[in-house]
């Protein structure tokens, strides 16, 4: 069940019951007191008739509600909504929490989604309580808050890595949602267990961060599953770390994310550029599927008696997602009806031979030199290098705002893909959650050791009773066959 199936009856029994599966999905206002809350905050329940529910933080500050000082309503996880659903709300958020707004403002953002600012900010309204201004604004508040609660990184760095472009601005900001300084809200975490910040060399600095999921919470599953995808060169990953460089809007970033006691991981970044650090996260949540709503999928899918036994052994399975939206297409390209080991190996040698600082090849550096690096069938060379001219061009854009069947439409419109790569690259980029891919073998034959239908077209139309969830129920199916990535598609074009 997401947020906007929930109507004011369920949100207040959530609230009454203090249940923390819903902290991040929706907001709690208080009118009596002026407060916004988690579901979870142990405050005495206030009186109905003194509460309305938000989708937003920003929604509530726009109602004149600043944020409890005792449940820290910022400090949850994100909603699942912004993934479940594919309306223009939804992927405004995904936008905004990658940081859009800072770097290319409202006019930016509504140019990436198709609309113009006016028409983009009546929706934002309408759907979320807030327009596009007020809803990054709130996020940057929450990401200042983690940052001063959470670091010692000094004020004037978190005001700049949470987004704002002033002291001035983050100031006042903290005080209107917050009612309090930036300073006195750092002094007030009285359980806080702050991270050196540390800045090892010249122009950069390094940060450590928990960041926290809804459990149950397969961290260890996920793990696994990057630990055996990683390319040599680019990443390190075993059953409880991930290490590698990514490239961010200001410059390389290195990260080290690690599995934590408590449900999410703890992330440790060096950043070239800290204004960096808030999209950063954005994307480790996504790469870790950290907003989840863990107990609605398991419960949905354990009612089908085919797939009980495999939520009951692995709950709170996830879907691994990916930092770059380009890098996981030619990943997916190169990886195709070849060995997990033969792609790491081909893969590394691209990396090595035409990435620079440690990092990915971009598209450009692809099309430069893709010809002389890459082996295999031409066929599929040939579709690697025709995707590489097509992202360095700007003929192909890619990212996590697309709609998901524009997504698969300008993938699809290109010779050499079909519609496993582009259903496969909607759950690991865009982590849409009800993608079934029918025509995988590694797949088709773990349905049909469980009983279920293994042709393409019987086991799509049995699957449809998984939705909105067929993406997990495709995890379950493959984790059942020891991760075994879907590198054996039959329907390339």
């Amino acid at each position: 069940m997401t947020t906007t199936d929930l109507d004011f009856a369920e949100q207040y029994r959530a609230l009454s019951s203090r249940d923390s599966r819903f902290d991040g999905q929706f907001i709690a206002g208080v009118h009596s007191t002026g407060i916004y809350c988690r579901p979870s905050c142990p405050a005495m329940t206030p009186r109905e008739h003194n509460v309305r529910f938000y989708r937003t933080a920003a929604a509530a500050h726009e109602a004149g509600l600043r944020a409890c000082k005792r449940c820290a309503p910022d400090a949850v996880p994100g909603s699942p909504d912004w993934n479940i659903h594919d309306d223009l709300a939804s992927r405004a958020m995904r936008l905004i929490t990658d940081g859009v707004v800072e770097r290319e403002g409202v006019g930016g953002l509504a140019s990436r989604l198709g609309y113009t600012p006016r028409h983009l900010a009546r929706v934002l309204v309408s759907e979320l309580g807030a327009g596009p201004l007020a809803l990054a604004r709130a996020h940057r508040a929450g990401a200042a808050r983690t940052l001063l609660v959470g670091t010692d990184l000094p004020i004037a760095q978190v005001a700049f890595a949470a987004g704002f472009s002033s002291i001035r601005q983050f100031n006042d900001t903290i005080a209107e949602v917050f009612r309090v300084t930036p300073t006195q809200l750092r002094a007030r975490s009285v359980s806080r267990s702050a991270v050196p910040a540390s800045a090892p060399t010249e122009g950069s600095t390094t940060l450590t961060l928990r960041l926290p999921a809804r459990p149950p919470f397969d961290g260890a599953g996920l793990m696994r599953f990057f630990a055996d995808h990683a390319i040599p060169g680019l990443e390190y990953a075993d059953d409880t770390v991930f290490e590698r460089r990514v490239r961010m809007p200001h410059g390389p970033a290195r990260i080290s994310v690690r599995l934590s006691e408590e449900p999410g991981v703890v992330c440790s970044a060096t950043l070239a550029d800290i204004s960096d650090l808030s999209p950063l996260v954005a994307r480790v949540r996504r790469m870790f599927d950290l907003d989840a709503d863990s107990v609605a999928i398991d419960t949905a899918l354990a009612t089908d008696p085919h797939l009980a036994p495999l939520v009951t052994a692995v709950p709170g399975i996830r879907l691994p997602g990916s930092l770059d939206a380009e890098e996981a297409l030619f990943r997916t390209l190169i990886g195709q009806q070849i060995s997990v080991a033969a792609a790491r190996t081909t893969l590394g040698a691209l990396t090595a031979q035409l990435g620079s600082e440690g990092q990915f090849p971009t598209a450009a550096q692809i099309v430069e030199g893709g010809s002389s690096v890459l082996r295999g069938p031409a066929s599929r060379v040939a579709t690697v290098l025709a995707v590489a001219e097509e992202l360095a061009s700007g003929t192909l854009v890619l990212d996590v705002s697309t709609p998901v069947g524009e997504f698969s439409e300008r993938l699809l419109r290109i010779p050499g893909i079909g519609p496993w790569t582009a259903g496969y690259l909607a759950m690991r980029v865009l982590g849409n959650p009800d993608v079934l891919l029918g025509t995988d073998l590694v797949l088709a034959r773990s349905a049909a050791a469980r009983g279920l239908p293994a042709t393409a077209p019987t086991l799509l139309r049995y699957g449809e009773r998984w939705a909105p969830w067929r993406s997990y129920a495709a995890m379950h199916l493959w984790r059942a066959r020891d991760w075994v990535p879907a590198t054996s598609a039959i329907d390339l074009s």
